[in-house]
C-alpha cells in the first residue's frame, strides 16, 4: 500500500502541474503579457492558454519516447528518475522570468508526465494482481483526481493571493517529496530486458491502436475545452466573484475522483460499453453546461458530471490501449497520456480560437460537446473494423483445420 501511496503523490503533483494553471490564466497573463493585458484582457487569457498546450504537447512527445527508451531498465528505478525530472522542470516554471522561458519550462515538465503515468500503472498492476489492471489504473489516477479536490482549488487561491509562482514551488516540493517516497516504498520491479524503443514502436503497426488515441485525443478534448477556461467561465459568464474560481475546481475534483473509481470498476466489467456510453453521456452533458452556464449553481452540477463522466472514461481508454497492443504494454499505458494531452492540447487551443474570435466563454462547451461526439464516432468505428475483422478470422478457421 506504502508502494502505491509513493505513486500516488507524484500523481497528486502531475494534477496540480497540469491543471492549477487553468485557474491562473488570468494572473499569468496579467504578468507576463503586460501590452496584451492592457491591450484587451482576453486576448492575453487566450494566449497564456498556449501554456496549457505546451504542456500538453510536452506530454505527447514525451510518453512513447521516454516509455519506449526505458522498457528495459528496473521499473522502480525509472519511476525515480521521472519522479526528479519533474521536481526540476516544475521548479525552472517558478524561476522562469519571461513568458517564452515559462513555455519552454512548461513543455518540459509535460515530458516525463506520460512515462510516469503509463510505467506507475504497470507497477501498480502488478502490485494489485491479476484481473485489476483497470483498478491498477484507476489508483495510480486517484493521485490526479485527488489534487483537483484539494491541490488545485488550493494552488489557485494561493496563486491568487501571493502570485502564481507559489502554486508551482508547492508543485515542485510535492514531486521531491514523491521521489524520496518512491525511493524508499516501492519495490524492485523488473524492466523487459531486451525491449529497444525500436521494438517498442512497433506498436504503431497496429490499427486499434490509432483508433484507440484518436478516440482519446479528440473525444477527450472536449472535457479540456471547458476545463481550460473554467475561471472565466465562473467570472464573464456566471458573473461570481474570483474567489468562486476554486470552489467550482473543487467540485470538479470531486467529480472526477468519483467518476475515476467507478469507471475503472465499469472497465473491468464492460469496457466497450463504458467507452461509448461515456463519450456519448459527455456530449449531452457539455451541452447542458453551454446553456445553463449563467447561473452558480446550474454551473456547479454541470462541471461535477463533467468532472466525472470524463474521468470514468479514462481508465477505459488506458485498458483499451494495453488490450490492443500485444507485447507493447509500457508504451501503451504511456500512449493513453500522449492521448489525453492531444485532447488537453486541442481542446485548449480550439477554446481559445472561439474565445479570441470574440465568441464569448460560452462557446468552448460546444466546441467540448461536439469533440465528445467525434471521438464516440471514432471508437464505434474503431470496434466495428474490430468485429468484422474477428468475424473474418472465425469464418476463415475452419479452412485451416487438418481432416482426420
Amino acid at each position: 500500500m506504502w508502494a502505491l501511496l509513493s505513486l500516488a503523490i507524484g500523481s497528486f503533483g502531475i494534477g496540480m502541474t497540469e491543471f492549477t494553471v487553468m485557474g491562473l490564466l488570468p494572473e499569468i497573463g496579467q504578468e507576463l503579457l503586460p501590452a496584451q493585458w492592457a491591450a484587451n484582457p482576453d486576448d492575453a487569457i487566450a494566449q497564456a492558454g498556449w501554456l496549457i498546450s505546451l504542456y500538453a504537447l510536452g506530454v505527447v512527445v514525451g510518453a512513447p519516447t521516454i516509455a519506449g527508451s526505458v522498457a528495459r531498465f528496473p521499473r522502480h528505478r525509472v519511476m525515480i528518475v521521472l519522479a526528479l525530472a519533474l521536481t526540476v522542470f516544475n521548479a525552472l516554471t517558478v524561476l522562469a522570468p519571461t513568458f517564452e522561458l515559462v513555455a519552454a519550462s512548461r513543455f518540459l515538465a509535460g515530458l516525463p508526465h506520460g512515462a510516469y503515468f503509463g510505467i506507475g500503472a504497470l507497477v501498480a498492476a502488478d502490485v494489485l494482481g491479476p484481473g485489476n489492471r483497470a483498478k491498477g489504473v484507476a489508483f495510480v489516477l486517484t493521485g490526479l483526481t485527488i489534487a483537483n479536490v484539494v491541490g488545485v482549488p488550493a494552488g489557485t487561491y494561493l496563486g491568487q493571493q501571493f502570485g502564481w509562482r507559489i502554486a508551482f514551488a508547492i508543485v515542485a516540493l510535492i514531486f521531491a517529496l514523491a521521489t524520496a517516497a518512491i525511493a524508499v516504498f516501492v519495490p524492485r520491479v523488473p524492466g523487459q530486458p531486451g525491449r529497444t524503443l525500436r521494438a517498442e514502436l512497433g506498436v504503431f503497426r497496429i490499427r486499434q491502436v490509432w483508433f484507440a488515441l484518436a478516440t482519446g485525443s479528440v473525444g477527450f478534448g472536449g472535457f479540456f475545452a471547458v476545463y481550460s477556461y473554467v475561471a472565466p467561465i465562473v467570472t464573464e459568464v456566471a458573473g461570481s466573484p474570483q474567489w468562486a474560481v476554486p470552489l467550482i475546481l473543487v467540485v470538479i475534483g470531486l467529480g472526477m475522483t468519483a467518476g475515476n473509481l467507478v469507471g475503472g470498476h465499469l472497465a473491468d466489467v464492460d469496457l466497450r460499453r463504458t467507452l461509448l456510453w461515456g463519450l456519448g453521456v459527455l456530449a449531452l452533458i457539455l451541452v447542458v453546461l453551454a446553456l445553463t452556464a449563467a447561473w452558480i449553481v446550474a454551473l456547479a452540477v454541470s462541471v461535477f458530471l463533467v468532472g466525472f463522466v470524463s474521468a470514468g472514461i479514462s481508465p477505459a481508454i488506458q485498458a483499451r490501449l494495453m488490450d490492443v497492443s500485444g507485447d507493447n504494454q509500457s508504451i501503451a499505458a504511456a500512449l493513453n497520456h500522449s492521448a489525453l494531452n492531444l485532447g488537453n492540447s486541442l481542446g485548449a487551443f480550439l477554446g481559445g480560437l472561439v474565445i479570441a474570435a470574440g465568441w464569448g466563454f460560452t462557446m468552448p462547451p460546444w466546441v467540448g460537446a461536439g469533440l465528445a461526439l467525434i471521438g464516440l464516432v471514432i471508437a464505434a468505428i474503431g470496434y466495428r473494423v474490430e468485429d468484422r475483422s474477428r468475424r473474418r478470422v472465425q469464418a476463415l478457421a475452419p479452412a485451416h483445420v487438418p481432416a482426420d
